[in-house]
């Protein structure tokens, strides 16, 4: 059972601009060129903000989707959901909701191609923003679609804060910089993307913790950093210093949806007012627990509950 300070049930709006169908595909091996056959398909609802809201959800959250959806896939997308018992809202878009393929192989290498996403036109957009009036912990996440400016991210932080919500960002790119621009109350880039946001290399715990000290000082009030199998470094707005937490060593099918559901952990934890060791364990082991999910963001609580126990976690002097 996961409990904190407040047991108050807090809502969740997971907010995907850029949504999508993701297929797997699994293949004894891809061989470029040639014909492929595969052994497996499996179409699901994708989209960074449907993994956020899956796990949200196996942790006994009650999460909104809100996104864009258009034509046959925009309609499996939100049946998709309802059916994961996730509540959905989609603005229609006349352009049809994309489809990404990830390609799994038997050696576990996994290969990943992203249409680029539905153009959303101006009504699209106004009619979207008229539907985002939810006061709630918003979690945004994934990519901008095209037709939407580079700084909607920024845009949505400004009016969620608004209305006083708690904001989770989690994008990349000039996206992101705007975003964090508006002081969201979190965000998780990987090692790359801290690296282009701060100027320069990142190659352990300390300068990572450096360089969220850096990056809450004119940006989000916390943020983490991801250093692959290294774990993860955190600071927190209401810490004088940084934490690390390294995850338990795992046999993994797949990693893709990891990040996501790592943003979920955070956010659940800030709706129980976790203390920060708690709050890492809980965010790294909903990453772990991802991995050996049957597909991304199809976490089980059994396994995020084991896992919590074997996150190490320490505070970086």
């Amino acid at each position: 059972m996961i409990s904190g300070g407040s047991h108050a049930q807090a809502s969740f709006i997971c907010v995907s601009l850029n949504p999508a169908i993701d297929k797997r595909l699994r293949l004894d091996v891809l061989k470029p060129g040639r014909v492929n056959r595969a052994l497996e398909a499996i179409p699901a609802p994708g989209g960074k903000s449907a993994h956020v809201a899956m796990v949200l959800r196996a942790l006994g959250a009650d999460p909104l989707w809100l996104g864009y959806s258009g034509g046959p896939n925009g309609d499996a997308l939100l049946q998709g959901l309802r059916a994961l018992s996730i509540r959905a809202e989609g603005v229609p878009t006349a352009a049809e909701t994309r489809m990404n393929l990830e390609i799994l192989e038997e050696n576990g290498t996994v290969t990943e191609i992203l249409e680029p996403g539905a153009p959303v036109t101006a009504a699209e957009r106004e009619a979207f923003l008229h539907a985002f009036n939810q006061n709630a912990i918003v979690v945004m996440s994934g990519s901008l679609p095209p037709g939407l400016p580079k700084d909607e991210f920024a845009t949505l932080v400004k009016i969620a804060q608004q209305r006083r919500a708690r904001v989770f960002l989690d994008t990349s790119g000039e996206p992101l910089k705007l975003g964090l621009q508006q002081r969201p109350d979190f965000a998780k880039p990987n090692q790359e993307e801290a690296e282009w946001l701060i100027g320069r290399t990142i190659d352990g715990n300390a300068s990572a913790a450096s360089a969220l000290e850096d990056l809450v000082k004119h940006g989000p009030q916390s943020a983490a950093i991801s250093l692959g199998p290294r774990g993860l470094v955190w600071r927190s707005s209401g810490t004088a210093g940084a934490f690390v937490a390294v995850p338990p060593k795992l046999e993994a099918a797949s990693a893709v949806g990891s990040g996501d559901a790592t943003i979920a952990g955070f956010a659940f934890a800030a709706s129980r007012n976790l203390e920060p060791a708690e709050t890492l364990r809980l965010a790294v082991a909903c990453g772990a627990a991802n991995v050996l999910a049957d597909l991304p963001g199809r976490v089980r609580l059994h396994d995020v509950e084991r896992l919590r126990g074997q996150v190490h976690v320490q505070a970086l002097p």
